[in-house]
């Protein structure tokens, strides 16, 4: 026997209802989402050749963004804990880091760039050296021969040092192909930044006026999202380059490593690099340490491995478990990609841009249930 025409068939046999017509086999529904498809690909592409054409301009903006996330990270402490209105707090933070900056200019700008021009000279020496060295053995020469250019193989010719600053230095002039250069761009970033933190409302609802009138409410939680995402990136990733950047450079003074303080700024500045950073910062210390003997160079190695054990295995966990979670493989192919993509300048923001889009993936899936787990 059969129900009304309008509900679920049922079995005679057993009497069981049996499942109504599935309505998504229409015509209409192979239509919806044919359609549906269509435009994520057709949304996909155009992201694709906005990035492709615009990349260092969007590269500024997310700088500046960075910077904004900051300047209201700080100044939110502020009025939290002192009870201030946001413009008194922004304009405390603005004045206390410019303040910061003039301090260190003012009383260790000559040491820091008489080190920074001892550090480039020693290492410009000791690049030579250990270049001659290799050349002057069959070994060292085939390491030679299949080594890029742009660390100091003969592919192409030049030196490693200078053919990887003449690269860094070019990718970070090119940002925005203007006239200003690299400076001008970090005035640029600075400013904006400056600007965005000023009235973040003004700019977050422009943005979401690009956005239709019923996904809204949605964009503004995913944006909030992100903006707290990045805030606990880079509070996280400070204090990690601060330990980082300390420990280097007490260790290398005890070893006796020369210009111990320079490196081990440098050590904790190219730690906001996840894991390339920290053997970017690495290099040099070790290229000192070769001038000095066998003994010490694998001592300033040890003094590494032991600082990036203790960096990633402890401090990185209490760091995260506050912060922002980032699993290892996703972080270092994220700065493959941004790296390939928009050059140097994509390699250091790899890892802020990647926390944030998680952050937005997150809260736009739902978390998996406990039956579909792996």
């Amino acid at each position: 026997m059969t129900s009304d025409s309008s509900s679920s068939t049922v079995d005679t046999a057993t009497d069981t209802p049996l499942p109504a017509p599935n309505a998504d086999n229409s015509p209409a529904a192979w239509l919806g989402s044919i359609t549906h498809i269509l435009r994520l690909t057709l949304a996909l592409a155009v992201i694709a050749l906005t990035v492709w054409l615009l990349g260092d301009v969007l590269t500024v903006i997310f700088a500046a963004t960075l910077f904004a996330v900051v300047l209201h990270g700080l100044s939110r402490i502020l009025v939290k804990h002192l009870h201030m209105r946001y413009g008194w707090a922004l304009s405390a933070v603005t004045v206390g880091l410019i303040a910061a900056v003039a301090l260190l200019i003012w009383g260790s700008g000559p040491a820091i760039v008489s080190e920074v021009s001892r550090l480039q000279d020693a290492l410009h020496q000791q690049e030579t050296s250990l270049r001659a060295t290799l050349e002057s053995s069959p070994t060292g020469q085939m390491i030679l021969n299949y080594l890029p250019a742009s660390l100091g193989g003969k592919q192409g010719g030049g030196s490693s040092l200078a053919s990887l600053g003449s690269r860094i230095a070019g990718s970070m002039t090119g940002i925005v192909g203007s006239a200003f250069g690299a400076l001008g761009t970090i005035v640029v970033i600075l400013i904006a930044g400056l600007y965005f933190a000023m009235s973040p409302s003004l700019y977050a609802n422009g943005a979401l006026r690009l956005v239709p009138v019923t996904q809204r409410p949605r964009a503004k939680a995913l944006m909030l999202r992100a903006g707290q995402s990045l805030w606990a990136w880079v509070a996280g990733q400070s204090l990690d380059m601060l330990v980082v950047g300390t420990l280097s450079g007490i260790g290398l003074w005890f070893i006796g490593v020369p210009l111990a303080l320079a490196l081990g700024v440098l050590a904790g500045l190219c730690n906001f690099i996840p894991y390339i950073g920290a053997i970017m910062g690495a290099v040099p210390a070790l290229l000192l340490a070769l001038s000095l003997g066998t003994r010490e160079t694998i001592m300033v190695a040890a003094l590494y491995s032991v600082i990036q054990f203790v960096e990633g295995n402890i401090l990185a966990p209490v760091i995260q478990r506050h912060a922002v979670q980032m699993p290892p493989a996703i972080t270092i192919l994220s700065q493959t990609l941004f790296g390939a993509i928009l050059g140097f300048p994509g390699l250091i923001f790899a890892s802020p841009l990647t926390a944030a889009l998680l952050a937005i993936f997150d809260g736009l899936t739902p978390p998996l249930g406990d039956d579909e787990r792996v």
